[in-house]
């Protein structure tokens, strides 16, 4: 099996009817990745689509919450003291943001093999953990 983390981006974008490829797109990954068991999320990605969804999209903090909780049938990791001290080492010897180091690191924690996310350099590997961005092709 080969675990996939899926970033906030990817959960907002399947809402996000502004930008209906990528809409498409993360909709199709998602289904792949929970439908094969290999989804993977984590508390913070659980905060930032909620404080997203509800500020950014407009949803109503109810559907969001709904939502939410449909998502916690992934795999769910969740950041710990641990975790947070990583990502800060992380941050130091890769130069990406703290909260993009949270993801490798909770990502890595999973065994997970890839981080689908727009955030993150394309093609980098950190951890051992892939960064892949699934909408370059759709530019």
């Amino acid at each position: 099996m080969a675990k996939v983390f899926l970033d906030t981006n990817v959960l907002v974008y399947q809402l996000d009817k502004r930008y209906l490829t990528k809409q498409r797109i993360s909709r199709e990954l998602a289904r792949e990745a929970v439908g094969r068991g290999e989804a993977v999320i984590s508390t913070q990605v659980l905060q930032e689509f909620y404080v997203v969804a509800t500020r950014k999209l407009r949803v109503d903090g109810v559907l969001a919450k709904a939502i939410m909780n449909r998502l916690c049938n992934m795999e769910v990791v969740t950041v710990t003291i641990e975790l947070i001290a990583q990502a800060a080492d992380i941050h130091i010897q890769n130069n990406i943001s703290f909260w993009d180091a949270l993801i490798v690191v909770a990502a890595g924690s999973a065994n997970c093999k890839e981080v689908l996310t727009e955030d993150m350099k394309d093609g980098q590997t950190i951890l051992g953990v892939k960064i892949s961005n699934p909408y370059v092709k759709a530019r």
